[in-house]
């Protein structure tokens, strides 16, 4: 019997195959090394948005602006709105501004354990004005509105670990069935370990408003808070974190050393006295909490 003889490509078949497996690899090695230099530009661009600090600059009204004094201070100023266990899963805007009180006594905790030393509002304005000196490791817990639970949940975790704080109360809301009755706010008061600053009279925006309204939500909130619990306030709050050039002179006007905005930076001096910068720590603790404010630490706002 004679043998099959195999069958084999055509030499010129088998060059054209070769030619085109190169060519596919040809391009899709040119398809990789482009995909690659795209996805680096794309995402340098991204990292740049995202951690450039210049940008948290434009929430500064561009009426107040200013060039930082050479004499600053790193001083984190963290703020908190409620602290609850929040019941109503439909009212997200309480749920977006709470942290519960697990989470804000470690917090605390960590801070008090990685040796920060606890000041109020009142005190800073007293460092920048060079009355006091600035402690090893500052850092202030800041409260705004004046809700209940600051009475209930809040002061007896700063009375466990021995830590100050200022709270900044709504002169007008004061008894409101949200917020702490006179008797709450004077057990705040006599804990010895709570600064009282002014929110306004009636928790209203206060950027771009005439000087009558200024005035009486600024100057009136102080009077009001002074001349109910007989104490001295020194530092108010914008709320919403709303100002502009006109409200700075108001507070000013009004007898008050210093304000705290809402932007984010650390970085304190006489220059934003008057909007110093803070922080929300958010469900932060331990380890991640520390490293995030020394990330922020070295940031140039």
């Amino acid at each position: 019997m004679k043998k099959r003889r195999k069958k084999s490509l055509p030499k010129k078949s088998f060059i054209y195959v070769n030619r085109t497996v190169i060519l596919s690899l040809i391009i899709l090695l040119i398809f990789c090394i482009g995909s690659f230099i795209f996805y680096k530009f794309v995402s340098s661009r991204i990292i740049s948005i995202v951690e450039t600090p210049k940008t948290e600059m434009k929430k500064i009204p561009s009426d107040v602006k200013q060039k930082l004094s050479l004499t600053v201070f790193r001083v984190p100023i963290l703020m908190y709105h409620y602290v609850e266990y929040v019941k109503d899963k439909k009212d997200t805007i309480r749920q977006s501004l709470n942290i519960n009180p697990y989470i804000f006594e470690q917090q605390v905790k960590t801070l008090r354990d990685a040796g920060f030393t606890f000041m109020t509002a009142r005190e800073l304005g007293e460092v920048i004005d060079g009355k006091m000196e600035l402690p090893k490791s500052p850092i202030l817990l800041t409260f705004d509105d004046g809700h209940w639970d600051f009475d209930t949940v809040v002061l007896p975790i700063l009375k466990k670990y021995h830590v100050k704080a200022t709270a900044y109360i709504i002169a007008g809301f004061i008894g409101r069935s949200d917020f702490m009755s006179k008797e709450e706010l004077g057990d705040v008061i006599s804990s010895k370990l709570v600064d009282v600053g002014a929110h306004t009279v009636h928790h209203v925006s206060l950027k771009g408003r005439p000087s009558s309204v200024l005035n009486y939500e600024i100057g009136q909130s102080k009077a009001l808070l002074e001349n109910t619990y007989h104490l001295s306030v020194a530092s108010f709050a914008y709320p919403g974190g709303a100002f502009d050039q006109k409200a700075i002179d108001a507070v000013k006007d009004a007898g008050f050393t210093t304000a705290v905005s809402t932007i984010p930076g650390i970085i304190q001096s006489s220059e934003n006295r008057f909007f110093l910068y803070r922080l929300r720590p958010g469900y932060r603790t331990g380890d991640v909490l520390l490293n995030y404010l020394r990330q922020n630490a070295f940031k140039a706002y």
